[in-house]
């Protein structure tokens, strides 16, 4: 009890030393600074409207219609949460390649419990949420306890996964899953938005409060920036890295009851190809909003202006190669835009 008064103490202090800094930076910033500023937050908003208004000069039916934004925002709903899943550990300083595997397993989980043993969704839902939840625990045991690096255990657990799941399906796919699934997910809408969006959003909201005016964030992004001067202050660093572990891989795994219920169907390998995006939007996201850390309504904006640039290329007709590209490109220069920020952040820090 004393030790966690104490954990809580600290981070109100840091809050408090947070939240004076910021109040001076704003009082002592020039217009000029206070502008870039602004810019720094804001600007992949506005390049978000900018790449609609150039693409729509191309093909305005199709850009323009709200049809167009209704089933992009309910059919990356997923990459959103998948993307949420990545930020949490990336917090922390710990990555996890495995986020796609463990949305793949979820997937294939829900859908061989339903279709092949005659399970209930609601049932097979909660056995795939422990089963991502038992992925984290597991990467979280040989990163923490045996101290090895995060990017090799999660790629190791990764392609371990990906096995799991073609023993699990035979190799193959397997289809019928309940409709309750595809209504919960993609055929129920609201303003013409499936419904899934919204649990995508809410989430994001939900992360946000919680790295913004929560202690428990608070420590997060504390580690996050010093492990060793985060445990000296009294922090439980073991602690925060596993619960975001496991936190990480249960994210992914309700991505992959999503993933389940757009399309009916789980297939052994199609999840593995929303990594890269997955971490384009992460990388992309730290450069907003939030400018230098990752952050929810960052990666929230990223997917989407990420996938608005898919969407008007492919009214364009341009090839679909031009997905990993595009996907491939945006990820190397947020990952530099992202140091940069850092770096010159600390400089001033």
């Amino acid at each position: 009890m004393d030790q966690n008064n104490y954990e809580d103490r600290v981070a109100a202090l840091e809050q408090r030393i947070r939240d004076l800094e910021n109040r001076t930076a704003q009082h002592n910033a020039t217009p000029r600074e206070s502008w870039k500023s602004w810019a720094e937050k804001y600007g992949l908003v506005v390049a978000w409207i900018v790449i609609i208004l150039v693409l729509g000069m191309f093909k305005p039916a199709q850009m323009f219609a709200w049809n167009s934004y209704a089933t992009m925002f309910g059919s990356n709903a997923m990459v959103v949460v998948l993307t949420l899943a990545l930020i949490i550990p990336l917090t922390t300083g710990d990555f996890d390649l495995s986020v796609a595997g463990t949305m793949g397993l979820s997937s294939m989980v829900i859908a061989v419990l339903n279709v092949k043993l005659g399970l209930s969704i609601p049932g097979a839902i909660v056995i795939a949420l422990l089963t991502g939840a038992l992925v984290g625990a597991i990467n979280a045991f040989f990163i923490i306890y045996f101290g090895v690096f995060s990017l090799i255990v999660t790629l190791g657990t990764g392609y371990f996964i990906s096995g799991m799941i073609l023993w699990i399906a035979d190799s193959g796919t397997v289809a019928g899953v309940s409709m309750g699934l595809v209504k919960a997910v993609i055929l129920t809408r609201f303003l013409g938005i499936p419904v899934g969006f919204y649990y995508a959003l809410i989430l994001t909201v939900a992360i946000w409060y919680l790295f913004q005016y929560t202690a428990l964030g608070r420590r997060m992004l504390f580690v996050g920036r010093g492990r060793e001067v985060a445990r000296l202050s009294g922090v439980n660093v073991t602690r925060m890295r596993t619960g975001a572990l496991i936190a990480s891989s249960t994210l992914a795994a309700f991505a992959g009851v999503l993933y389940t219920g757009m399309r009916g169907v789980a297939d052994p390998s199609s999840a593995l190809a929303f990594l890269l995006p997955a971490f384009a939007a992460a990388f992309l996201g730290s450069t907003a909003i939030y400018p230098g850390r990752f952050n929810a309504p960052g990666a929230f904006v990223a997917v989407y202006f990420l996938s608005t640039g898919i969407m008007g290329l492919n009214f364009l007709g341009v090839d679909s190669f031009v997905q990993n590209l595009f996907y491939g490109g945006g990820l190397v220069i947020a990952v530099a835009i992202s140091q940069l920020i850092r770096g010159r952040k600390s400089m001033d820090g």
